[in-house]
């Protein structure tokens, strides 16, 4: 049965949808097989893998929204052993649609249900927001990957975060653990991200992983591309470093401290923001 990580963060521009591509274009090289999920209405974990949006017939609306199979929604990226359910524009209205219909925290979850058998791990690059489309990757998750980049207001609406997570744990979905927390877009010229570091690092504690994805040209460059860094340049320092953390999380087994993000971490990251 495949595992599900749901890749998760409110806060744009973090580096999600990089995070969402490499992990799955990684874990493929590796020989597994994946699914990526592309639930963020922008769809650029769509387009970031070559995907002509235009070209595209059913995507991840018809799954949530008409309840269709799953298996003509799934289209080839081109990479061995990695396939895409994609989005379009079609999605930005699904919230609203939602809102409306018998069990809509759990419509991927059902959807999902009849294929996951066919996938080693389906990733969900969900969109910046903790609305109805983030909290049906919740509910169909067996874990949470949170990249968190290392920058003034990196912890802004962290604790908003987890305690989301929490009440998906507590109300739709039992199992759903936090998978680790990555930090990414390091720049360690500066003492800021040392210290954002540090910060994450007392707050999350084991679940922080020990690769640190950098500031990196080629990484930027690579979605224009429509390409993976594995792909667009593998021997950069941006590909080493997704590397490593795929490494990190295939040999890696976290332990499930999830209790143990505890109301004392959560009440820390709640606190009243600073302006």
């Amino acid at each position: 049965m495949a595992k599900v990580i749901a890749v998760c963060n409110q806060k744009g521009g973090v580096g999600k949808t990089t995070t969402s591509i490499n992990l799955s274009a990684y874990l493929a090289i590796s020989g597994k097989k994946i699914l990526l999920i592309d639930i963020d209405p922008q769809g650029n974990a769509t387009s970031g893998l070559g995907i002509n949006k235009h070209d595209i017939k059913q995507s991840v609306y018809d799954l949530v929204i008409e309840e269709i199979d799953p298996r003509p929604v799934i289209i080839s990226t081109g990479i061995d052993n990695l396939s895409l359910i994609p989005s379009t524009l079609s999605l930005t209205g699904a919230e609203v649609e939602l809102v409306g219909i018998m069990g809509r925290e759990y419509r991927l979850k059902k959807a999902l249900a009849s294929i996951l058998s066919e996938f080693d791990y389906i990733i969900i690059d969900c969109p910046p927001s903790l609305g109805l489309l983030t909290v049906n990757a919740l509910s169909a998750a067996d874990s949470v990957l949170i990249p968190v980049q290392c920058e003034y207001y990196a912890l802004e609406g962290l604790g908003q975060l987890v305690n989301t997570i929490n009440l998906v744990k507590e109300n739709l979905n039992s199992s759903l653990t936090i998978e680790g927390v990555l930090l990414t877009m390091a720049d360690f010229r500066t003492n800021l991200t040392n210290e954002v570091i540090n910060e994450v690092r007392e707050f999350f504690k084991a679940k922080v992983y020990n690769s640190i994805i950098p500031r990196n040209i080629r990484i930027t460059e690579s979605p224009g591309f429509g390409k993976p860094i594995a792909l667009y340049d593998k021997s950069s320092i941006g590909a080493q470093k997704y590397q490593e953390f795929v490494n990190e999380l295939l040999g890696v087994k976290k332990e499930d401290n999830h209790n143990s993000l505890s109301n004392n971490i959560i009440r820390e990251l709640s606190e009243p923001e600073v302006k």
